[in-house]
C-alpha cells in the first residue's frame, strides 16, 4: 500500500495550509474530479436502491442537539456554540437530527415505510491535533449519510439491504474490508443513569444489538463483538479497512437507533389506525468522502479505475501536424462526458509524454494514419493497444467503459501504479 498523505500531494489531489488550519485539507482540481465522480456514483447507487436525496443546513440551534443527545453525550467532540441573533447555534457533528426533523415535518402512513433518506453533507468534529492526518482524520468532512425510517418488523431486511449496498460499493471501488465489528455498549453501560455515556434503556439496546447480530449472521460474515465501541444512541456494524501502516479504521457503518425517534416524537399512522413510532437506521455506504478517497489512493496507488480517474483519456499527437485533430478528439471526449486532456506535441517526445501520463487509464496516440482515417486506437495503461475505431465509436465505447454502474463494464486490472521515484502528471 501507498501512504495517501505523500502520494496524494505528489499527484496534486489535495493539500493543506496553516492559514486554513490543521485537519482542514483543500481539494485540488484532480482530487476534486475524483471526489465528484465518487459523489455521483454514490448518489446514483442510492437512487436505484430507493433513497430520496435531501439537503440540510450545516448548523443548528444548540437545543436541537440537546434533544438528540449529542450535547450531553458528545459535546467534547463538537465545536463551541456561536451566538447569532441572541441564539446559540453550533456546527453539526452529524446529520441525523436534521433528518429526524425532516421526517417529523410531514405526516406519514405505514404504506410509505420504509422511507429512505440520503444526503452527502458536511459535518464537523473538534478533533485533537494529535489524531489528525491527511484525509483520514479531519475536522470538516463530507459524509455519505443516510437514514431509513421503518417499522420494527422491517429493520432486519433494511439493515441487510444496506449491508449488501455497502458490499456492492466496495466491489466497484476495489475496496476489501479488513473485518466486520459489532460495536456494543460497555458492559457497565449504566443505562438510565444521567452520567452514563449512553442514552436509552437496556431493553432497546439489547433488541438493537440482536437485530444487527442476526444481520451479520444471515450475511454469512465473520465478525467480532466490541463492547464499549457503540455510538451513544445505539449499537452498530462497523466495516473496517486497513491503511498503509496497518492501522484499522471504520469506513462504512450501519446503526439501529430507537432513541432519536423517541426524542423527536416521530410517528407514523399504522394499518390499525393508531400512531406508532418508527425505528431509525443510520447507514453510510462509503463513510466520509475524505476517508474513502484516502483509502482509494492507497489501494490503487494513483492508478484509479477508469470511472474514478481524474483524467480518463489523454490524447497525444505525434507531431504538430496532428495537433488540430488531437484537440478535436479531446474536445469531443469532453462533450461525451469524459475527463480528457491534450498532451501537446511540443511538451516532449511521444515516449516521454506516454510515460508522463502513464496513470491515465486510456491514451489515444494520433498520427498521420489516424488523421487520414478519422480513427483512433486506444492504448491501455499496460501498453496494450486496442484496434483502431472511428472517433465517435471509440469515444462511445470509452464512455461506456467509464460508467461504474454498467454491469458488463470491463475492469482494467493489473495496471502499473505510480513509482516512488515520481508521480508524473496529476491526470491519474
Amino acid at each position: 500500500m501507498y501512504d495517501h498523505r505523500k502520494l496524494g500531494r505528489e499527484l496534486g489531489l489535495f493539500d493543506s495550509d496553516p492559514l486554513i488550519g490543521a485537519g482542514l485539507p483543500y481539494w485540488l482540481p484532480a482530487g476534486a474530479a475524483i471526489r465528484q465522480a465518487l459523489e455521483r456514483y454514490v448518489a446514483e447507487v442510492e437512487r436505484r436502491a430507493g433513497y430520496q436525496q435531501v439537503y440540510s443546513p450545516v448548523i443548528g440551534k444548540r437545543e436541537l442537539y440537546e434533544i438528540s443527545g449529542h450535547w450531553s453525550k458528545y459535546s467534547e467532540d463538537m465545536y463551541p456554540p456561536m451566538s447569532v441573533g441572541g441564539e446559540e447555534v453550533v456546527l453539526r457533528p452529524s446529520l441525523c437530527p436534521h433528518h429526524a426533523l425532516m421526517f417529523r415535518s410531514r405526516a406519514h402512513s405505514y404504506r410509505e415505510l420504509p422511507l429512505r433518506m440520503s444526503e452527502l453533507g458536511g459535518q464537523y468534529r473538534s478533533e485533537l491535533s494529535g489524531v489528525l492526518g491527511g484525509l483520514t482524520r479531519v475536522r470538516a468532512m463530507q459524509l455519505n449519510d443516510g437514514h431509513i425510517f421503518c417499522r420494527l418488523d422491517q429493520v432486519a431486511d433494511e439493515a441487510l439491504a444496506a449491508l449488501e449496498l455497502i458490499k456492492r460499493a466496495h466491489r466497484d471501488l476495489g475496496i476489501s474490508a479488513s473485518g466486520y465489528v459489532l460495536s456494543l455498549p460497555a458492559e457497565d453501560a449504566g443505562f438510565g443513569d444521567p452520567s452514563s455515556k449512553y442514552v436509552g434503556d437496556a431493553e432497546s439496546w439489547l433488541l438493537a444489538a440482536d437485530l444487527l447480530r442476526d444481520v451479520l449472521e444471515k450475511a454469512g460474515l465473520a465478525f467480532v463483538e466490541a463492547p464499549g465501541e457503540a455510538a451513544f444512541y445505539g449499537p452498530k456494524i462497523d466495516i473496517q479497512i486497513e491503511d498503509s501502516a496497518g492501522r484499522e479504521s471504520t469506513l462504512s457503518t450501519i446503526q439501529v437507533d430507537f432513541h432519536q425517534p423517541a426524542a423527536f416524537g416521530l410517528e407514523y399512522m399504522g394499518a390499525d389506525g393508531n400512531k406508532h413510532r418508527p425505528v431509525m437506521i443510520h447507514r453510510a455506504i462509503v463513510g466520509s468522502i475524505e476517508r474513502a478517497v484516502a483509502h482509494l489512493i492507497e489501494v490503487h496507488g494513483g492508478a484509479f479505475p477508469a470511472w474514478l480517474a481524474p483524467v480518463q483519456l489523454v490524447v497525444l499527437p505525434i507531431s504538430d501536424d496532428e495537433e488540430k485533430l488531437a484537440a478535436e478528439v479531446a474536445r469531443r471526449a469532453v462533450d461525451r462526458g469524459l475527463r480528457a486532456e491534450l498532451a501537446h506535441a511540443d511538451e516532449g517526445t511521444l515516449g516521454a509524454r506516454i510515460r508522463e501520463n502513464r496513470l491515465a487509464p486510456y491514451q489515444a496516440v494520433v498520427g498521420a494514419r489516424e488523421a487520414a482515417d478519422g480513427a483512433i486506437a486506444l492504448r491501455l495503461r499496460d501498453g496494450k493497444q486496442l484496434p483502431p475505431l472511428p472517433i465517435a465509436e471509440a469515444l462511445d465505447q470509452l464512455a461506456a467503459e467509464c460508467d461504474p454502474l454498467r454491469p458488463e463494464r470491463q475492469v482494467v486490472e493489473d495496471q502499473p501504479r505510480v513509482s516512488a521515484a515520481g508521480a508524473g502528471r496529476s491526470g491519474g
